[in-house]
């Protein structure tokens, strides 16, 4: 992708490393064969994606030693990925989802880049009522509710995409739709708690949000 301006970094989870080819910054834009606006995604709305937010490190960092042995995991709205690439790294069974045309290329080098297997990727939209993803033990996702129609539209897709029983955890910044997004939740008949995130010592602002937990 020529006409953008990335950057590599590495994130430290305790003595291990990640890798990352990103976005340089949220100025990015590149879409000359109008894919992406087609899809309905702006210039505004293009680049973010492409870099790392303070959700998706707190995401990561709970990941790194979660007890996920056995489970099937699905990441949505995985943007740069993040998660998936720490769940990759130990040897998950870590599936990725994101709308914009432009992820899987970034997964695929990222993946490259820290020496691990290739992650299954589907893009979808969370309207799609069929996809090749089917059913799984773990739906994980961050920062996702940025207006109040996607709470109704991340629920569906999550139940949509859940097996009987399933846990789902959501770190949300506070943008002001996770009331929305629980409440659907609840109703499709699971449980809910959430918690702030502890130790954030690597992000460089105190963090507002909160991590959000579902179970079926």
């Amino acid at each position: 992708m020529p006409l953008v301006r990335i950057c590599y970094q590495t994130i430290e989870f305790g003595n291990t490393d990640i890798h990352l080819r990103t976005l340089r910054d949220n100025q990015q834009y590149a879409d000359p064969d109008g894919e992406a606006e087609r899809l309905g995604i702006s210039s505004a709305t293009w680049p973010l994606f492409g870099v790392i937010w303070p959700s998706s490190k707190v995401l990561a960092h709970l990941m790194f030693d979660y007890e996920v042995k056995g489970k099937r995991i699905l990441e949505v709205g995985c943007g740069i990925a993040l998660a998936s690439l720490v769940l990759n790294h130990h040897r998950e069974d870590i599936t990725a989802t994101d709308y914009h045309p432009e992820v899987e290329a970034f997964l695929v080098q990222n993946t490259q880049l820290n020496d691990d297997k290739d992650i299954p990727f589907v893009r979808t939209s969370w309207e799609e009522l069929e996809s090749e993803l089917g059913l799984f033990d773990m739906i994980i996702g961050s920062d996702l509710l940025y207006q109040r129609d996607h709470a109704k539209l991340l629920a569906d897709f999550i139940d949509q995409h859940a097996k009987a029983h399933c846990e789902v955890i959501i770190v949300d910044p506070g943008r002001g739709h996770q009331s929305h997004f629980s409440k659907r939740m609840v109703n499709l008949g699971y449980t809910h708690t959430q918690t702030k995130p502890e130790n954030t010592d690597y992000l460089t602002a105190p963090f507002k949000g909160k991590i959000l937990r579902y179970q079926r």
